[in-house]
């Protein structure tokens, strides 16, 4: 048998936005020039992200600060995005084996009147706002009316959301939820938006904050994802982060939300000490929702480099069988005009004793890839979609000592 059909563990972290180049057809989507990594670290005069580097980082593209190494002690690579779309759901539904060749509804103008009028009736308020804007922007333009009304507020972005924002001690974040699950009951058929978001926020005018008591209600996957192979196969996922809720809570065994990237690595790792045979799926939320969105990009290299400070800590914590992945969902250049989502390639970084290290997975044509390969490393049934490239990094157990380990 081969070694890394022995594969026990799985641990995928998703690094939310963290985009490494524009895809060929990133015109057809605004966002020619885009390149979350190599950018910012223009913006900011260099990257230094030593861990991953070492893993291969800089031997998928050039990023300042971070030059190829000559020995990589992980295979690395890049993934295409054959779904149409950018953003979180479609991205991780991809990863997960399910390529979607039509684009989630977007609402560049709003929702529709007799939608909103619908929505209105069924949570017995009016609401404010029904326009695409920035999350901390509308809290700051609509804020001090909605706390005078208790009226929440409704916006939209680039993606496939409808989110409601409500100060905490006007809108309690349970009656919050409630309204954001009658949202994605009505969301069906043709207005089925990806996601439904709670965006609660706490403060006085002027100095509004949003909380991290977020939630995701999102559409559910149209077909059996790994998460589905994985539990059907009497394995565990263990969900990090805000997979639950992209999810829809399908495929999940344990599910643990997370207050920021730090929190998610912590969350990681005791997965890392008590999960059993299985994925662990992880996102770090923070790249995306802090610093892409809001054009910071110095924001977003310091969030990189406290992440790969942490990566010697998840390495130690493998077993001989685990497999440890790097990997985004899309990009979110902070130093383009834009504030949404770019349509981007993604990295990949492979990492364990069963993987060889230095291999070039070079470009692959699917995000899907990654779902074929975890199916076969886990010795599952495979996924309709995407092309395993375990066979490419199959090795012999590696010596645990090496120095990125360390």
């Amino acid at each position: 048998m081969n070694k890394l059909s022995e594969t026990a563990r799985v641990t995928l972290i998703v690094l939310d936005s963290v985009g490494i180049g524009e895809l060929p057809d990133a015109e057809r989507y605004g966002d020619v020039g885009s390149d979350t990594l190599a950018n910012t670290a223009r913006a900011v005069g260099g990257l230094r992200l030593p861990n991953l580097q070492r893993l291969g980082l800089g031997n998928i593209h050039p990023i300042l600060g971070i030059p190829p190494e000559a020995t990589p002690q992980g295979a690395y690579g890049r993934m295409a995005e054959l779904s149409a779309g950018k953003d979180t759901t479609i991205g991780h539904w991809e990863i997960a084996g399910v390529v979607s060749p039509k684009p989630l509804p977007t609402y560049p103008h709003g929702f529709p009147p007799d939608v909103i009028a619908d929505y209105e009736r069924r949570i017995g308020h009016k609401t404010l706002g029904n326009y695409p804007a920035s999350g901390t922007v509308i809290i700051d333009e609509l804020g001090p009316e909605h706390m005078r009304t208790g009226y929440p507020i409704v916006y939209t972005s680039a993606d496939s959301v409808f989110q409601v924002a409500a100060h905490e001690e006007v809108i309690p974040i349970e009656e919050l939820y409630r309204i954001c699950r009658i949202a994605r009951e009505m969301f069906t058929n043709e207005h089925n938006v990806g996601r439904v978001i709670a965006r609660p926020f706490v403060g006085r005018p002027g100095a509004f904050q949003r909380t991290d008591r977020r939630r995701d209600f999102s559409a559910p996957p149209p077909q059996h994802t790994l998460l589905d192979h994985v539990v059907q196969a009497g394995q565990m996922v263990w969900a990090v982060g805000k997979i639950e809720d992209i999810f829809a809570g399908q495929g999940i065994s344990h599910a643990v939300h997370t207050h920021d990237n730090a929190d998610g690595v912590d969350k990681t790792l005791e997965a890392l000490r008590q999960a059993g045979h299985g994925l662990i799926f992880t996102n770090l939320v923070d790249f995306d929702m802090l610093y892409g969105h809001r054009n910071n990009a110095p924001g977003y290299a310091a969030a990189l480099q406290a992440v790969d400070a942490r990566v010697p800590e998840l390495l130690g914590a493998l077993r001989g069988d685990d497999v440890l992945v790097f990997t985004a969902d899309h990009g979110c250049d902070p130093t383009t005009p834009s504030t949404d989502h770019s349509r981007e390639y993604v990295p990949l970084l492979v990492y364990g004793q069963p993987v060889q290290p230095g291999v070039n997975l070079g470009t692959r044509a699917s995000f899907a890839d990654l779902g074929a390969t975890i199916t076969e490393w886990l010795g599952l049934e495979p996924l309709p979609a995407g092309t395993s490239f375990a066979p490419c990094v199959a090795s012999p157990e590696r010596n645990a000592g090496d120095e990125v380990r360390r």
